[in-house]
């Protein structure tokens, strides 16, 4: 009589370590794997770019950094001056290493940012810690070197500053000829791309067509791209309007004001051909994210705020009752119109760049490690308002009733504007997906950018710190010894 139950707790024990055992994320043992691999000498030397907000910035001489610091970040201390000549809106701020780990609040422990990363070049990888600016003499080999830049600055110029630097090194070492690895996530690899394909070039002028010669590939052997968004991401665009906020914390760590003063935020945003834009019925709808008109047009960005707006000269915020002067008291509007004309021409300028068609070198090789296992944010639902008359864009599926009275459900929108992805970036534009159907259609290689590519469950800020991705590009790392 007992034989009937024995078997079915026989069963649920059973049935219980599968489901268990499925739900333990497996990974590969490092430790074991490179054991002996690591101690292999000789190694490419490489160069680790990490993405936008993982540099760390501070003023010269201070020992408290401006970024990450929420305490400092809410003065606004993170906005660069504003004028039309981009190349002159600087301020004291500098970049001085890589954020390896950040406290969101005092209370809770430090999350790794690229700590991990470091830490498996050393362990697993048995790389060392080099010196841009006093390597020593075996520093050619078995090295890494980290460039840490402002990343709120222009990404032709830092993809410059990256060649400036990378020659610079090479001299140093009296190796002329050395080629490095180059690790890049986010941002970092399109400012890697363009320093591979234009060498020190800056963008050109006058909407000239920007002609890729590869002069800076002579500089690079492989290039591994973590959640690099080759045709921008849509939520540059929701950061514009909104401020950047830390993962799932409801905190604006970077003020939407501020946010308005980087060239590279603008230079994150969807390549024309890829921006994907709906109206009140779902249908596609074609907008020019370049033309100042169509952000006035649909209340984008702080540029469009009446706050930030009346601080300028002439307006009634510019002085308050105590005396005090905005920081923009100094500018007027039309100064503030045509800075941002230009910062909008430079963003197309960066686009084309990058999707020139062009025979990349054999001497270059790219690899693309991305994740598609996340709903991505891939668009946007732009509608009007019939209550106030006024524009709204949904960056988020929530169901709104059109000018017809016809209810758009939340699952309608979620289904148009998210997409495959690492939370971040989409599938779509790691892989450049929409050049690619121009030249190549229904390949992931195209002429500007011949990639080898591989995804992951992983976020994109996890990427570079995933033990499934280090252990592939350890091991591409690893086998290439030079001589």
């Amino acid at each position: 009589m007992f034989q009937k139950p024995v078997k079915f707790y026989i069963s649920l024990a059973l049935v219980c370590c599968f489901l268990f055992s499925a739900c333990i994320k497996r990974v590969p043992n490092l430790d074991l794997i490179f054991a002996t691999a690591k101690q292999q000498k000789g190694k490419r030397p490489v160069i680790i770019i990490p993405g936008i907000l993982g540099s760390e910035l501070s003023e010269p001489d201070s020992k408290v950094s401006a970024w990450f610091n929420l305490s400092l970040v809410k003065g606004d201390n993170l906005a660069l001056p504003i004028s039309p000549d981009l190349s002159k809106n600087r301020d004291n701020l500098v970049a001085k290493k890589i954020i390896q780990t950040a406290r969101v609040f005092s209370l809770l422990p430090e999350v790794s940012v690229y700590q991990s990363l470091i830490a498996a070049m050393e362990r697993y990888g048995g790389y060392k810690p080099g010196d841009w600016e006093n390597p020593s003499e075996n520093d050619d080999t078995d090295t890494y070197y980290v460039f840490a830049y402002d990343w709120r600055l222009d990404n032709a110029e830092n993809a410059r500053l990256l060649i400036k630097n990378v020659e610079t090194l090479k001299r140093k070492l009296g190796k002329p000829d050395l080629r490095f690895n180059v690790i890049a996530h986010s941002m970092g690899g399109l400012i890697t791309r363009y320093a591979a394909m234009y060498g020190d070039k800056d963008l050109p002028a006058n909407g000239a067509k920007a002609v890729p010669d590869w002069s800076g590939a002579t500089h690079f052997n492989k290039v591994f791209m973590f959640g690099v968004p080759n045709e921008g991401a849509m939520s540059s665009l929701q950061i514009l309007n909104e401020g950047y906020r830390i993962g799932g914390f409801n905190i604006t760590s970077l003020p939407s004001e501020a946010v308005i003063t980087s060239p590279a935020v603008f230079q994150l945003l969807p390549h024309q051909a890829s921006a994907r834009f709906y109206d009140e019925n779902l249908e596609p709808v074609k907008i020019d994210l370049y033309d100042p008109e169509t952000w006035k047009k649909y209340n984008w960005s702080a540029y469009t705020s009446k706050i930030f707006r009346n601080k300028f000269s002439g307006q009634i915020g510019a002085i308050s009752k105590n005396g005090k002067k905005s920081e923009y008291a100094e500018m007027t509007l039309e100064d503030l119109d045509k800075y941002f004309a230009a910062v909008l021409t430079r963003a197309k300028a960066f686009h084309d760049a990058l999707d020139a068609t062009t025979d990349v070198p054999n001497s270059i090789s790219f690899f693309a490690f991305g994740g598609d296992c996340d709903l991505t944010l891939d668009g946007a639902v732009i509608y009007k308002n019939a209550k106030t008359n006024s524009w709204k864009t949904l960056f988020v599926s929530k169901a709104f009733k059109n000018s017809s009275g016809r209810n758009i459900s939340r699952t309608e929108i979620r289904r148009k504007i998210f997409a495959p992805g690492d939370g971040r970036v989409t599938r779509r534009s790691l892989l450049a997906e929409t050049v690619t159907q121009e030249n190549y259609r229904n390949s992931i290689f195209r002429r500007t950018l011949p990639v080898s590519a591989t995804f992951f469950c992983e976020t994109h800020d996890e990427l570079p710190n995933n033990p499934s991705t280090q252990d592939n590009f350890l091991t591409a790392l690893i086998q290439e010894i030079i001589e």
